[in-house]
């Protein structure tokens, strides 16, 4: 499911023309933490695809996750992918949302989402 949401986002975004457009490499670690107690780290490895049309910015990159949770002996590996953009309401106020989605083998697929909004003063 996640990897045909990927996919047709994917071609979605390559099928726009846009003024700014371009390919890129995003390697991110995510250390996780309840309390001071370390939980496990994510690391993202990714290609993605970045945009501009008229006043949206967007984005899509995916790849590789591994994945090491604390006192746990070995790590798993997953797909992962995040799709999101910016529309820019002004010059100083611009509304963002992000869907990020995770497929792991053995288990239910993790999926998350973001909304907020920037005002720049």
């Amino acid at each position: 499911m996640i990897k045909s949401f990927l996919s047709v986002a994917a071609a979605s975004a390559l099928a726009v023309p846009s003024a700014f457009a371009g390919v890129y490499i995003n390697a991110e670690s995510n250390d996780g933490y309840t309390g001071s107690d370390y939980t496990g780290r994510t690391i993202d490895l990714h290609v993605g695809y970045e945009g501009s049309v008229s006043k949206v910015d967007y984005y899509i990159h995916g790849g590789p996750a591994i994945k090491a949770v604390a006192d746990v002996d070995g790590s798993t590996s997953s797909v992962s992918g995040k799709i999101g953009g910016t529309v820019n309401v002004s010059e100083k106020l611009g509304i963002y949302g992000e869907f990020s989605g995770f497929s792991y083998e053995d288990t239910d697929n993790h999926h998350g989402k973001k909304i907020g909004a920037k005002f720049s003063f």
